[in-house]
């Protein structure tokens, strides 16, 4: 998929979580997992994109998100901020399953998902990643 389609796929996935949010979040976990999985995952993709790291056909899968030798094997170049960035991922991938699949959590499991992906999202502004 072309960087254009992860955008309007990543802005589904902000709106998603805005609405969650707005909504009240002990009642849509699920919500909250799925969309900032698939937000973390769509934003990378738009980064690589725009910094010629990956071809168009190249899909990022979340599995790969969770753990360090999946994503040293699968992004094996540099880019600005990708520590940072990877290490922020990960923890919102950790619980994602458990927000999915699992019982239900407390609101302070999903308050510390929210807001390791908004720090996700800062760090991807500041590589230069432009919001959708």
């Amino acid at each position: 998929m072309n960087a254009e389609g992860h955008r309007k796929r990543l802005k589904e996935s902000l709106d998603a979580i805005s609405d969650a949010i707005e909504q009240g979040i002990d009642e849509k976990q699920r919500t909250i997992g799925f969309n900032a999985s698939a937000a973390c995952a769509d934003m990378l993709e738009i980064l690589l994109h725009k910094l010629n790291l990956i071809d168009p056909g190249f899909t990022v899968k979340h599995e790969w998100l969770k753990s360090k030798n999946k994503i040293l094997e699968k992004f094996p170049f540099s880019f600005p901020g990708k520590e940072e960035i990877f290490s922020l991922i990960m923890l919102v991938e950790e619980k994602r399953d458990i927000l999915c699949y699992g019982k239900p959590q407390k609101a302070e499991a999903l308050k510390e998902v929210i807001e390791n992906f908004n720090a996700v999202k800062k760090k991807f502004s500041e590589a230069g990643l432009d919001e959708p």
